[in-house]
């Protein structure tokens, strides 16, 4: 049993790291690619490989996934919001602490989830049908309070509902594009579109500054109080259904603000991702309900022991977070590049990914998400309204109004 968990473990680390480093790709589709291999794979090897694969390959992928969103400015649905503090620290210098502190929020993540997870999995079974009926009105209040308390709350309404329409065109219309990748696809042009390009587009010129070497150096209750936070976001979104990364990194923002204080919203939404991962686990077993797809994929093979999973999850956890510092290290390759070609360079690769991952239509979202992402900067509010994309379709649905 222990040699199996090792073993799977060791395969979703290397998958985790795949889909967490290369943009478009998500452990989904790492857990779908197991899936259809499955009848081959398991003539050599037991079910609970396979499944530990796919768990530590989701664990895996949240830790990783911070290192293109800091040093290339390219989100996907776990690093929405994350990625313009961290992105912006890249550019003053700070590449490799931004992705540290990611990281340790994500291994505090862990540490928390654990308990969380006991708890979520005793207590919450018997309240479910409240807390299901109560999400949509939980997303109305965030989104109500962030529009409320911003510098132009017009303009940021406007944003967001503008936002959300295209998040409703773009999930209503998602069997348009290809699925090369599953049924994510089209979040990578969307999510690229409002918080990648439109960002770089706008980004400062000349050479990229040298990455000065350098872990998180914030006091100890501000990593105390953005890892609970950021494991209170990540716990709901996990057990909460329609709920996801990009959601929690919403919900943060309105207790952290990511452009006031941005190691804080980094180091929290590290915490919440890797949260969300463990308690989707617990919602799994729990509830029978799959709130990703490598919970889709767990859900069509032979269920391991909870215990052997989590064993999976934690040592994957352990090297994911060596695997992420030790990867930050490398980003005193990017001194002195020259900004300006490096962001048209970015460009260019999220456009032809968009294509090659989604098709034509991928590129329709791709160039009306650019133009939203765009707003905001010229009237000078947060780009987080544009999480409308996200929140939008999911608090309708929530309410029953089946407009996906």
């Amino acid at each position: 049993m222990l040699i199996g968990i090792l073993v799977g473990t060791g395969i979703g680390v290397l998958l985790g790291t795949v889909s967490g480093l290369v943009p478009g790709i998500h452990a989904n589709t790492m857990a779908g690619v197991l899936l259809s291999l499955q009848a081959a794979l398991l003539a050599y090897l037991d079910p609970a490989v396979l499944a530990t694969a796919m768990f530590a390959a989701l664990v895996t992928h949240t830790f990783l996934d911070i290192v293109p969103s800091t040093f290339l400015g390219i989100p996907d649905a776990d690093t929405a919001l994350a990625v313009l503090p961290a992105h912006a620290l890249c550019l003053e210098g700070r590449g490799e602490e931004a992705v540290r502190i990611s990281a340790l929020g994500s291994a505090l993540g862990v540490v928390l989830a654990l308990p969380l997870l006991v708890l979520f999995f005793s207590l919450l079974p018997s309240l479910q049908p409240a807390i299901d009926w109560g999400i949509g009105l939980l997303i109305l209040a965030v989104a109500g309070f962030l529009i409320v308390i911003s510098e132009s709350p017009g303009w940021a309404a406007a944003i967001f509902g503008v936002s959300g329409l295209l998040g409703l065109f773009t999930f209503r219309y998602s069997y348009l594009a290809w699925h090369t990748v599953g049924d994510s696809a089209v979040l990578m042009p969307l999510l690229a579109g409002l918080f990648g390009i439109s960002v770089l587009l706008t980004a400062s010129r000349g050479a990229m500054p040298p990455q000065e070497p350098g872990g998180p150096s914030g006091e100890e209750c501000a990593v105390v109080k953005g890892s609970v936070l950021g494991a209170a976001a990540g716990a709901l979104v996990g057990w909460l259904p329609g709920l996801s990364n990009a959601t929690a990194n919403a919900l943060l923002t309105g207790a952290i603000g990511y452009d006031s204080r941005p190691r804080d919203y980094i180091l929290a939404t590290g915490a919440a991702n890797t949260v969300n991962a463990f308690l989707a686990l617990a919602a799994f077993y729990a509830l029978g309900r799959t709130r990703n797809g490598v919970m889709v994929a767990l859900s069509a093979g032979d269920v391991p022991p909870l215990t052997g999973l989590l064993l999976g999850g934690v040592l994957a956890a352990l090297a994911a977070y060596l695997l992420t510092v030790r990867t930050a290290a490398f980003a005193s390759l990017l001194g002195s590049v020259d900004a300006a070609r490096l962001n048209y360079g970015v460009i260019v690769f999220v456009v032809l990914l968009s294509l090659l991952l989604s098709g034509p239509f991928g590129g329709l979202v791709l160039l009306l998400a650019v133009a939203v992402g765009l707003v905001p900067q010229m009237v000078n509010v947060r780009r987080v309204y544009c999480m409308g994309a996200i929140m939008l379709p999911v608090m309708l649905s929530s309410f029953g109004i089946l407009l996906l």
